[in-house]
């Protein structure tokens, strides 16, 4: 739901640069590197975190990091445009303490638990253990979306995406 509803919000506001996330995880079928993730081993992302290369990174799953490469937000920046992230809880939550109230914070929640495992299963993209995984994963963050400005609730995926919009907007329009 969450990049579902980021590109709907980039479709319709042309001033966002799309912050490209780093893992170390394998690519999925399909994923392109520079586009979907930077895909490194974990050995370059830890050399990434000594040298100080990350806003923010978690290690989310055993040898599995994700972060944001501080080279993504200068490399947006300089283009003059806004930054839209998609990242998880833990992430979210780092760059809303860096940027403060230049940021705006969305927690993007399933309406439960069992409607996530479902959408989760009609991917078809992780085993049956790596959907546990997440959906687990999802119960304790859902502990942390009081953290976020706002908590926008992807039952309908269009009333999300209005909302999204709706909030976006009125922030950058401040």
């Amino acid at each position: 739901g969450k990049t579902t509803i980021v590109k709907h919000i980039m479709s319709l506001i042309p001033n966002f640069g799309f912050s490209v996330s780093a893992t170390s995880r394998p690519p999925r079928e399909g994923e392109k590197d520079g586009i979907d993730y930077f895909f490194m081993s974990p050995e370059e992302f830890r050399n990434g975190i000594i040298t100080n290369r990350f806003a923010e990174w978690e290690e989310v799953y055993p040898g599995h990091f994700y972060g944001t490469l501080n080279s993504e937000i200068e490399r947006i920046w300089s283009e003059g445009r806004h930054i839209i992230f998609d990242v998880d809880v833990k992430g979210g939550i780092s760059l809303k303490k860096a940027f403060g109230d230049k940021a705006l914070s969305l927690f993007i929640m399933p309406p439960d638990i069992d409607a996530l495992r479902k959408r989760l299963m009609m991917r078809a993209t992780d085993s049956e253990e790596k959907i546990e995984m997440r959906v687990a994963k999802a119960v304790h963050e859902l502990t942390f979306a009081g953290e976020f400005d706002r908590v926008i609730i992807n039952d309908i995926l269009e009333i999300a995406q209005a909302e999204a919009l709706k909030t976006v907007t009125e922030f950058l329009n401040q």
